[in-house]
């Protein structure tokens, strides 16, 4: 089995993303392969992980995909590598509003029986490291706390006070990291800037954090710890299997129902309803959005859409004025399409492309920043006008996970379907008139959610497709040429 270590904190703000990525890197550096995971719903991390290893950053949530698929989901992700990094969330025992340790960092940590080191936030405290870090140790037995990484100490005088008060408590410090030597990225609204937006400084970020966690850290003493973690019983998660056994949707006779025509203001002229380009007898091209505005995505849905039958094809919607040819279905992730809504109306071609599809019929599938490109406007500026919503930036977070019922039946999932999701945005949809809602959403408050039109689904809700394999058979089944 991979070796492994979670890397956990007290609270948020502690340093658990400096050391994790850190740690990712600098054990990359030296030649070991690395697997690098992040507890929680989170995906901006993922893409510094990404980074620092050259492997895709992947997200283990025990509430979104149920604690069963953690350990399968893991071992999918950590195959053929020597040591697996996994980054937490919050504070280590916080986990899913109101429901105990559930997708805590250490509910994870137990799932995966790994050993946790616990990053603290030295700064302002002495000896009262000890109390914290015994509280944390002692907490939950089934949690293994095996180290210490202190952060932000100010001077040795203040190291050797640290390390003083911890020899008595039985947790080994193997790494401390200096307050003058703090490396950071840039954040905003939704937390870090994403590895995307500013590819070069985040290369630098990251072989800066790499060469600090080299010099502040037992990089021997912690891989030792790493492998001292036990084997884990139970199959690897795999996407092929999932589909073809795990899909309790039913698969869709193949259909090409015309959505609601457009808001008028999008200017579709005679493209408008145009199938695809023919590709008959290949496999279904599903384009999916990426590039600076659309970062946010699990690394799951892809392998999902290919073992279903699809053949999957990036695109860049701040720079690519047509869709890939044969497109056959659409999905559009999570993102910042508020920061470039600009960009995005000024892309014309695509924004009509886009709107033809969805008026043909083809599936489309959205996720909050997809929901936003999908309206007719975001914050003034013209989008695609698939929806008759207009959205725009508020100053209120809407964040938390989601019980959710499928309230439509739709290209995901038929109307009934229970999933698991996660909201976070700042932005609100008003919508206007052509639509069905997406989701009823049971918690914290009852109401509707989401938009179902034709073959297009977009909502706000982030749900993780590796706990219901069915939506990606059923989206692609969608897609016939």
């Amino acid at each position: 089995m991979v070796a492994r270590l979670v890397i956990a904190a007290p609270s948020s703000g502690s340093g658990k993303t400096t050391v994790a990525t850190g740690l990712m890197a600098a054990f990359a550096a030296a030649g070991l392969a690395v697997s690098p995971h992040k507890v929680g719903p989170d995906y901006i991390d993922p893409g510094y992980h990404a980074l620092a290893t050259g492997r895709p950053g992947r997200n283990l949530d025990a509430y979104l995909c149920g604690p069963d698929l953690v350990a399968p989901l893991f071992a999918h992700g950590a195959a053929g590598c020597d040591l697996a990094v996994i980054e937490g969330v919050m504070g280590m025992y916080d986990g899913a509003a109101g429901q105990g340790e559930l997708a805590s960092t250490a509910h994870v940590a137990k799932l995966l029986r790994a050993p946790v080191v616990l990053v603290v936030d030295a700064s302002s405290q002495s000896r009262s490291v000890a109390a914290l870090v015994h509280g944390f140790a002692s907490w939950d037995p089934e949690v293994r706390v095996a180290g210490v990484i202190l952060n932000k100490v100010g001077s040795d005088r203040h190291e050797a006070l640290l390390r003083e008060a911890l020899d008595a408590s039985g947790v080994p410090v193997l790494g401390v990291l200096r307050r003058v030597a703090q490396v950071s990225a840039p954040s905003r609204h939704l937390g870090l800037v994403p590895v995307a937006e500013r590819q070069t400084e985040a290369v630098e970020s990251v072989a800066a954090l790499a060469s600090q966690v080299r010099e502040g850290c037992d990089l021997d003493a912690l891989l030792t710890l790493a492998r001292s973690a036990p084997s884990l019983s139970g199959d690897a998660w795999d996407p092929v299997a999932a589909v073809a056994c795990g899909a309790s949707l039913p698969d869709p006779a193949p259909s090409r129902n015309r959505g609601s025509a457009p808001n008028p203001g999008t200017g579709l002229g005679g493209r408008a309803g145009h199938p695809p380009a023919g590709r008959e007898g290949q496999r279904p091209v599903v384009a999916v959005a990426g590039g600076a505005a659309f970062t946010f995505s699990y690394a799951e849905h892809a392998e999902l859409l290919t073992a279903a039958g699809a053949e999957v094809v990036p695109f860049d919607p701040l720079h690519d004025e047509q869709l890939p040819d044969g497109t056959a279905g659409l999905v559009i992730g999570g993102g910042f399409p508020e920061v470039y809504a600009p960009e995005l109306s000024a892309n014309e071609p695509l924004r009509k492309a886009v709107a033809a599809l969805a008026l043909y019929g083809a599936p489309v599938a959205a996720e909050c920043a997809g929901l936003l490109y999908l309206s007719r406007e975001l914050d003034g500026k013209p989008m695609c006008g698939v929806l008759d919503a207009a959205a725009r930036m508020s100053e209120r977070l809407t964040l938390g996970y989601r019980e959710a019922v499928a309230v439509s039946d739709s290209v995901l999932a038929p109307a009934g379907t229970r999933m698991r999701g996660h909201e976070f945005h700042r932005t609100v949809v008003e919508p206007g008139a052509g639509a069905a809602p997406a989701w009823g959403l049971h918690q914290p408050e009852r109401r509707v959610e989401g938009f179902v039109q034709g073959n297009v689904h977009a909502s706000y809700l982030h749900t993780h497709w590796a706990a219901e394999p069915g939506v990606a058979r059923r989206f692609v089944g969608r897609c016939t040429p």
